[in-house]
């Protein structure tokens, strides 16, 4: 499959919140690469053929200069965006080069999607028949290690262990420091690394190496790299030069990693904690070590995962679907870091990216499901261990669930709202988390650690029964829109909420209670489908009659088998959802033109017809595809106009898995299907 899919920003180095890179213009030579706020974060490609050089990546001229012009770009040739990779192919004077990203966030492996380490892999080969000299230049600044340019960092070249490594940090290692939104990491340690060769020279100098290389001279390291070093005055640059020599019809190859070690990752309630990864006593070198020598099979493992998945995804829902589901992979994952707490329990700690930078946000992880039940449900349990947490705490001071547990990188409690009553979304929040929990029981997740929070549960089901069929005006996750009373999509979600507590009371062994619940959330539904009714559509909201709204929450009704709305109900929000298309979406409700690109695919995921569901999510990907706004994948857009009007850089673009998700079904890892529960 080729895509025509122009991304609005391309993944390169995407490992979590802070280290995160990519390109946000069609060529990767037509801008700097940036961190996914927008804010550059340089890294430049100079390939020298026969004595003239070419640009691959980035600039040379860190700022303007109009005394000075830069290298040719070589001809773009290709780009493809898979789930794990991202390919680049180019050509100039007689030489294609390929340049692959490669961050292997393989989630069945946590050991590996947790290791913050990131390839760039570069193959060159003749084209003419005749061989060329050519050598390499790459370089990456120290903007990758600050938050703002007018910090200062300090350098270190090591060669040990058959490796040449070079490091950047910020001078004052003040970990864990302040929280924030638009915000960079100015802690921890930033490496460049490569395997020594004869062929390769290593440096830590100035970004004015670059223009060193172009004219042909030699390039000069710094005096003394551990000197502090302005990075907007000094450009301060890790470098490596590769000689590939004379390359001919046989490709000639060399490969970096590019890795980050952020000391301490995360505060949670007080304690430190640090990245996954290191939780055994794995170091630096031995991580870097282990990087270079799995290089080859890590390899083979990512290519056969996006082999795998892409047919999936094509099946699923056409050869865009597949485009989507390609450029939301790895984002997904890179706005999460995964912890575990001082007892060992697995955090998979997501940031509110490009909203408030809340953390653990509890309905940002709701719409990220899709992707890691399908891949390693683990994770799902991940995310609903920091909110039982919390809840359980005296700091929580409510009988519904939290929003979130901090600003990220900081979760000492909820800061949504400044814990005010009328800025929480109780009955949100309480879906949200019983819907999680049944969906991770019966995707093959170990029950026991969900079921002995059952108090919990059933104080959540309980708010929902009582509160949740006709809601009092309170903020939905579209927070967006305002607040709304008798939200009919919001019902939905309560009546969801009850239904996936049966389901736990089932896989509990109690089958009285599970049928209890389940008649209860059914009389709620028959009740909303009253309510709702506006003939050939249901309303935005209870008592608003010509109004509408995507009733993306029906879906689990779908993947749970509960059967409570009727098939009538799905068919008939299907066509009115097809008869109110705009060219990029149709909008969340009919109240603007705006919508949410997971949304839309939750609601066409319950389309009976797999052309339906074509036709609903075609138009996201022409909104990728001819948006303006040059950002990693926003999911909130308008549906006239292709614009962002926010947002970027989600974790609930996993979301976007949905139909896959509803294709291969819940029980995926061998769960016990409903009414074949055993006592627990």
């Amino acid at each position: 499959m080729i895509s025509t899919l122009r991304p609005p920003a391309v993944p390169l180095v995407t490992v979590d919140p802070y280290f995160s890179v990519w390109s946000n213009a069609d060529r990767l030579t037509d801008d700097f690469t940036r961190h996914w706020t927008g804010q550059r974060q340089a890294m430049t490609g100079l390939l020298r053929i026969d004595g003239t050089v070419w640009r691959f990546a980035g600039k040379v001229q860190a700022n303007a200069n109009r005394y000075y012009t830069e290298p040719p770009a070589m001809e773009q040739t290709g780009l493809t965006v898979s789930p794990l990779s991202t390919v680049y192919t180019f050509e100039a004077g007689g030489v294609a080069l390929t340049v692959r990203f490669t961050t292997p966030l393989l989630l069945e492996d946590l050991d590996i999607l947790s290791r913050p380490a990131s390839y760039v892999s570069f193959e060159a080969k003749s084209t003419d028949g005749r061989g060329h000299e050519t050598a390499l230049y790459f370089d990456v600044t120290g903007e990758w290690c600050v938050d703002h340019p007018t910090q200062a960092v300090t350098g270190k070249q090591t060669a040990e262990g058959g490796l040449e490594v070079l490091r950047l940090s910020h001078e004052r290692q003040e970990y864990l420091n302040r929280s924030g939104d638009d915000h960079r990491i100015d802690w921890g340690h930033f490496y460049l690394a490569a395997e020594t060769s004869e062929r390769l020279t290593a440096f830590i100098g100035s970004a004015e190496m670059r223009k060193a290389f172009v004219r042909g001279e030699s390039l000069r390291p710094y005096g003394d790299p551990e000197t502090p070093r302005s990075v907007g005055e000094a450009q301060p640059a890790m470098a490596f030069v590769h000689e590939f020599g004379e390359v001919a019809d046989v490709p000639a190859g060399t490969k970096f990693v590019l890795a980050y070690d952020d000391v301490y990752a995360i505060e949670y309630f007080g304690a430190r904690l640090e990245a996954y990864w290191k939780r055994g006593g794995l170091t630096v070198p031995a991580l870097l070590a282990s990087a270079f020598a799995e290089h080859g099979a890590l390899s083979a493992r990512c290519d056969a995962f996006d082999a795998r998945l892409l047919a999936d995804a094509e099946a699923a829902g056409g050869e865009k679907y597949a485009d989507l589901l390609a450029l939301s992979y790895r984002q997904a994952i890179a706005a999460h870091k995964l912890v575990t707490d001082n007892d060992g329990g697995l955090l998979f700690l997501s940031k509110e990216c490009y909203s408030n930078g809340c953390m653990a946000t509890v309905d940002v992880s709701y719409p990220s499901v899709p992707l890691f039940l399908l891949y390693n449900s683990s994770l799902v349990e991940a995310m609903i261990r920091p909110i039982l947490c919390y809840a359980q705490s005296d700091a929580w001071p409510f009988d519904f669930a939290p929003h979130d547990i901090g600003q990220y990188p900081l979760g000492n409690g909820q800061v949504y709202s400044d814990n005010a009553l009328e800025g929480q979304m109780p009955v949100e929040e309480c879906g949200n988390m019983l819907t999680m929990a049944a969906a991770y029981c019966l995707a093959g997740g170990s029950p026991e650690y969900i079921l002995g929070h059952m108090p919990l549960w059933t104080q959540w089901a309980g708010y929902l029964i009582e509160h949740g069929l006709d809601p009092a005006n309170q903020l939905c996750t579209d927070d967006f829109a305002g607040h709304l009373a008798r939200n009919a999509n919001l019902s939905v979600k309560a009546v969801m909420g009850v239904a996936s507590f049966a389901l736990l009371k089932g896989i509990e062994g109690d089958a009285e209670a599970k049928a209890s619940y389940l008649r209860t959330a059914k009389a709620m539904a028959d009740q909303w489908r009253a309510l709702a009714d506006d003939g050939d559509h249901t309303k935005l909201a209870f008592g608003q009659d010509g109004t509408w709204s995507l009733k993306y929450n029906l879906i689990w009704d779908v993947l749970f088998g509960t059967d409570l709305f009727g098939a009538d109900t799905f068919r008939k929000e299907t066509a009115w959802y097809l008869s109110r298309r705009n060219r990029y979406g149709t909008p969340l409700d009919s109240r603007a033109s705006y919508t949410k690109s997971d949304w839309v695919v939750w609601s066409a995921s319950f389309a009976e017809d797999r052309e339906d569901f074509i036709a609903l999510v075609e138009p996201v990907w022409t909104m990728l595809n001819e948006s303006p706004d040059r950002v990693p994948f926003s999911d909130w857009t308008d549906t006239l106009t292709a614009r962002q009007l926010n947002f970027q850089h989600r974790s609930v673009v996993g979301g976007i898995f949905m139909k896959l998700l509803k294709d291969k079904g819940l029980l995926l890892g061998g769960a016990v299907p409903q009414g074949q529960e055993t006592a627990g």
